[in-house]
C-alpha cells in the first residue's frame, strides 16, 4: 500500500516526472513536484488534484544549487512528516562530438545527472531510513548503444548515476532503502524535440524497438514505477531495469 506515502520527484512539471508524479497520486501518495518552471510545476499539482483529489505541493528547485535541493527536501518534510520515495528525474546535458565540448556545458549536465543525484539521496537518506524507502533514479539506454556518436557526454553522466544507485542499494539496504534505476524511453519533450531534429534517426530508433512504439510518460513509465515502490517489490534493489519495449540488451 502507498497511500498517505510522500514522494519527491525532481524534473515532475512534465514528461517522465510527470507521468510518475500522477501514477504515484492515483495511488494517494502525497507528491511534492520539483522543477525550475514553477508555473508547470503548478500543473502537475492541478492535474493530480483534478484526477486523484491526493495533495501535492509545487517546488522551485533547480537541482545543480545545493541550497535549492537542501529547500526542496525541507519543504516536503515540513509538509508531509516525512520522505518514502524519492525519484531522481531532472536531465540537462552536452550533446555533440567529443572535440566539440565545452567544460562548462560538461560540469552543467554532472551537476544536473550524477552530483544532485548523489547530493538529494544523501539529504533525503534521513528520511527514507526511518521507515524503509525507494529510490528511483532515471539512467539511459545511450550507453548500450553500438554507435555512441555524439550521446558520450549523456551516457557517462547516465552510467555514473547507475553507478551510484547500485553504491546506495549495497549501503544503505541495512536500512532498509531500496535503490533501483530504470531507463525509460517514453514521449517526453526533449525526446519529441530530439525526433523533429533528427526524423531518420528517429524513425531508425522506433524501428529498432521489439514493441514497435515509444512509451507513454505516464501508462508505461509511470506506472511501472509506481509498481516498484510498491510493498510487492520490495525484494527488488540495486537492479537497472530497462523500460524500453525490448530494445535494450541489459548483459
Amino acid at each position: 500500500m502507498l497511500k498517505d506515502k510522500v514522494a519527491l520527484i525532481t524534473g515532475a512539471g512534465q514528461g517522465i516526472g510527470q507521468g510518475i508524479a500522477l501514477a504515484l497520486a492515483k495511488r494517494g501518495v502525497k507528491v511534492a513536484v520539483a522543477g525550475r518552471t514553477v508555473a508547470k510545476c503548478e500543473e502537475t499539482c492541478r492535474l493530480i488534484s483534478e484526477r486523484h483529489g491526493t495533495e501535492s505541493i509545487s517546488l522551485g528547485c533547480d537541482v545543480a544549487i545545493e541550497e535549492d535541493l537542501q529547500r526542496a527536501v525541507a519543504t516536503t518534510v515540513d509538509r508531509f512528516g516525512g520522505i518514502h520515495i524519492l525519484v531522481n528525474n531532472a536531465v540537462s546535458t552536452s550533446p555533440g562530438p567529443l572535440l566539440a565540448q565545452q567544460n562548462d556545458q560538461v560540469l552543467k549536465a554532472f551537476m544536473v545527472g550524477p552530483i544532485a543525484t548523489l547530493r538529494l539521496m544523501q539529504l533525503c537518506h534521513p528520511y527514507l531510513s526511518k521507515e524503509g524507502g525507494s529510490i528511483i533514479n532515471m539512467a539511459s539506454t545511450a550507453a548500450k548503444r553500438w554507435d555512441m556518436s555524439n550521446y558520450g557526454v549523456y551516457a557517462a553522466e547516465k552510467e555514473g548515476i547507475r553507478a551510484l544507485t547500485r553504491a546506495a542499494a549495497s549501503e544503505w539496504g541495512g536500512a532498509n532503502i531500496r535503490a533501483n534505476c530504470i531507463l525509460p524511453h517514453a514521449k517526453s519533450p526533449a525526446l519529441q524535440k530530439w525526433a523533429e531534429r533528427n526524423p531518420a534517426e528517429a524513425a531508425e530508433f522506433v524501428n529498432g524497438i521489439p514493441l514497435r512504439r515509444i512509451g507513454e510518460c505516464e501508462a508505461d513509465i509511470g506506472e511501472f514505477v509506481a509498481m516498484l515502490c510498491q510493498p510487492e517489490s520490495s525484494y527488488v534493489s540495486g537492479q537497472s531495469i530497462a523500460v524500453d519495449g525490448g530494445q535494450a540488451y541489459m548483459g
